[in-house]
């Protein structure tokens, strides 16, 4: 018997967080995220954690700080313009390098645009939205079985780099159902947190802190942090490929247009057509080397995305200096379409 249900994404997502042992959730509702903060507002007390419907974004990711300060577990969710409300939040937990998990189940805008899916808030997530020289760890599930595991895969980054990780999905992947798996696949990883705020308990007193004024102590701390950085790339790098080993033409795409792109891609195939695909599952740290690779192999690259064009820009930084580029965006709601790639797939190649 199969240990899957038909479960949505959100839903899959939330029952995640409760199974990586969040203690701790801060919300405050917007579509099309709201079955993350139903479904935790009546689950996550059964588990022994705390549900706190916050009067703001603003207040939610400040909560979510504090929380995260005493060792707790703890998470928030939005879309669009609550994301962006959070942003001086999410600068000053990685300035203070807190851990916490935000989710972004993506609409469209600019402003408040609509509750359509739409991927325009790569550059938000991924060169950080806040200021300073700091970036969230960002996974990007494209099935309802990555919105579980990727989530509590988020909460064991933070954890593991004391620093802030980002789970961003755009609606579709968010609202449609699929059969899940929800339980993990492994044992959820658990740090321990001698930095945490619990009280002196007969040590000496510490601090967690973004505010550096001494003569070059901010300097100090912004190479420790990039170096954490590195460290990230180096070794957290996750994607997935198809069809790469004889590819002509390589598609980058993640989300809804990566999965639109597998059916576009097994069209093309039919047609003798030979076309891969290289889907990043982490957008912080991002897959610049195997890019890099394949790129310099197919000689030509086919990007997908939800928007104008932002994954696009790191995409030409990472690929070989010969490769020519192409790109196909939908945004503001627009969702690409398998013959709509397989015209953009043709065009590159001719």
């Amino acid at each position: 018997m199969s240990d899957r249900v038909l479960t949505k994404g959100n839903i899959a997502l939330a029952e995640g967080a409760i199974q990586a042992g969040c203690n701790f959730y801060f919300g405050y509702p917007i579509t099309p995220q709201n079955d993350i903060p139903e479904y935790l507002a009546l689950n996550l007390p059964k588990k022994g954690g705390v549900f706190v419907p916050a009067e703001s974004e603003v207040a939610s990711i400040n909560m979510v700080m504090g929380a995260s300060a005493s060792g707790a577990r703890a998470m928030t969710s939005s879309s669009g313009p609550g994301i962006s409300l959070m942003q001086e939040g999410l600068s000053y937990m990685g300035g203070s390098e807190l851990p916490g998990v935000i989710v972004n189940i993506m609409r469209c805008g600019p402003g408040l645009g609509g509750i359509a899916p739409t991927q325009g808030d790569y550059n938000q997530a991924v060169h950080g939205g806040g200021h300073g020289d700091y970036r969230n760890i960002v996974l990007a599930p494209a099935s309802v079985q990555e919105m579980f595991d990727f989530t509590i895969k988020a909460f064991e980054l933070a954890d593991k780099y004391r620093n802030p990780a980002m789970v961003i999905a755009d609606a579709m992947v968010g609202q449609f159902q699929e059969p899940c798996r929800l339980t993990p696949q492994s044992p959820v990883q658990e740090f321990d947190k001698p930095w945490a705020l619990t009280g002196c308990k007969g040590r000496e007193p510490q601090l967690l802190k973004s505010l550096y004024l001494g003569p070059g102590e901010q300097e100090a701390h912004n190479m420790d942090l990039k170096e954490k950085y590195d460290l990230v790339s180096e070794n957290e790098v996750l994607y997935e490929t198809r069809y790469m080993d004889d590819a002509d033409l390589m598609i980058v795409a993640f989300g809804t247009p990566a999965r639109v792109a597998k059916t576009a891609i097994g069209m093309a195939r039919k047609e003798g057509i030979k076309v891969g695909l290289l889907r990043p599952q982490t957008l912080f740290p991002f897959p610049e080397k195997e890019i890099g690779e394949y790129s310099s192999k197919t000689g030509k690259v086919l990007v997908v995305e939800m928007n104008t064009g932002q994954m696009l820009r790191d995409v030409k930084i990472a690929a070989h200096h010969d490769a020519e580029i192409y790109f196909y965006g939908r945004p503001g709601g627009g969702i690409p379409y398998p013959d709509d790639i397989l015209a953009e797939i043709k065009k590159a190649l001719q």
